[in-house]
């Protein structure tokens, strides 16, 4: 094996995070088919996804901890096979309470087993570049709206929605557990030329370093991230449908958020590479919250797709930056329980923000508080960026 297998972990990872995560969010676009067809509430259906995100948190922590010990290839491939039996399910139930069992619990254990073992995966493969090929990975999150979303609607429109996630399900086994296969560790001394040397990270106790500064900024910041454009995202199709805009097209602007969080991601991943993670970091925080503080502002489509372009970009910019953070400060023998753990706090983020979106809409009959509340909750996560502490390694206290 030599380095130039690093690209294929990458393109490995980028492909497992667009389907497990484009599969998970396409939720999304079966919300309205489901609503319709079961009689089921917008909030009760948005409830299966803020299930998915806490369940999802508890896996990324409990996955991430196992690929430090067990090896990221066997948690990725158990993923991959959950992630198909539980789409699978899920387009079966005949109830509410069974789908937001099914998807939302089943669906969530799964989605976790991908993101935070194939980022800290990654960040062992690259010495330099970091920054790019962390966001290599992630960027299979920003290809998911253009390609499992869109599928999942022509399958609905063609078809109905059960039909469509039962195919989705079964394409997931078709794509990641051939992928889950070509998942290799990194060379054995790919970390081992750190000047601190392996064994004071080894070391290091796990509590010391979630009650470091380091962590507490690092958590905090991820979670009011997430929970700052979660809602926005998940109900900006049905929001650009009440706007006016025809289901089709509305589904497109989810498509262009997701081009453009792959664009972000590249830009920001190089950006931090040359300029430091941080300020890029708080930069894209900004703009997130300037963009969503935008939506107030537009009705029509091509104001949608302008928009999209600057907060899928400055969403998706910022999300892989976190695994490089969490690298810098704790080093790699720990950065699979340590990365899922800050996942964790984000999947609590992230879970809000569908169920408060569905209730705000299910009493207001309008989007409004949901944008103005999101903007101040990302404004509150670049305010917290600020706080992170110079970009030096957690050692050992020694006396």
């Amino acid at each position: 094996m030599n380095s130039s297998y690093r690209w294929v972990i990458v393109g490995a990872g980028a492909l497992m995070s667009c389907v497990a995560i484009g599969a998970m969010f396409s939720l999304a676009i079966f919300q309205v088919p489901i609503a319709a067809d079961t009689g089921w509430s917008h909030a009760g259906i948005a409830a299966a996804m803020t299930l998915n995100f806490l369940v999802m948190g508890l896996g990324a922590f409990a996955w991430g901890a196992a690929s430090d010990r067990f090896g990221v290839r066997i948690v990725v491939l158990a993923g991959a096979l959950l992630l198909g039996l539980a789409l699978v399910l899920a387009s079966r139930a005949g109830s509410l309470l069974q789908f937001q069992l099914t998807y939302g619990i089943i669906v969530g254990v799964a989605a976790s087993a991908f993101f935070a073992p194939m980022m800290a995966a990654t960040t062992a493969w690259f010495e330099e570049g970091r920054g790019l090929a962390v966001s290599l990975v992630s960027a299979g999150m920003g290809v998911a709206p253009m390609t499992v979303s869109p599928f999942a609607r022509y399958l609905i429109s063609a078809y109905d929605w059960r039909f469509a996630m039962m195919v989705i399900g079964i394409l997931a086994w078709a794509l990641l557990i051939p992928a889950a296969l070509l998942v290799r560790s990194a060379p054995a001394l790919a970390d081992a030329a750190a000047a601190e040397g392996p064994t004071e990270e080894k070391s290091l106790p796990l509590g010391r370093i979630f009650r470091s500064p380091q962590f507490i900024v690092l958590g905090a910041t991820f979670f009011a991230c997430c929970a700052a454009h979660s809602g926005p995202i998940f109900h900006m199709v049905s929001y650009a449908t009440i706007c006016g805009v025809t289901p089709m097209a509305a589904v497109s602007i989810y498509s262009v958020e997701g081009l453009a969080g792959l664009g972000g991601r590249l830009l920001y991943g190089t950006l931090a590479d040359r300029l430091g993670v941080k300020p890029v970091l708080v930069a894209g925080l900004l703009v997130q919250a300037a963009a969503l503080a935008t939506y107030l502002l537009v009705s029509e489509l091509g104001q949608f797709y302008a928009l999209a372009v600057i907060f899928g970009s400055a969403y998706g910019g910022v999300m892989p930056l976190y695994a490089v953070l969490a690298r810098e400060y704790f080093g790699q023998r720990v950065i699979g329980t340590v990365f899922g753990a800050a996942s964790m706090l984000s999947s609590i983020g992230m879970a809000a923000g569908p169920l408060i979106g569905g209730w705000i809409f299910d009493t207001f009959a309008n989007y409004s508080w949901l944008f103005i509340g999101s903007s101040m909750v990302g404004l509150g996560a670049a305010a917290i960026a600020l706080a992170f502490p110079p970009m030096q390694r957690l050692r050992m206290q020694t006396a």
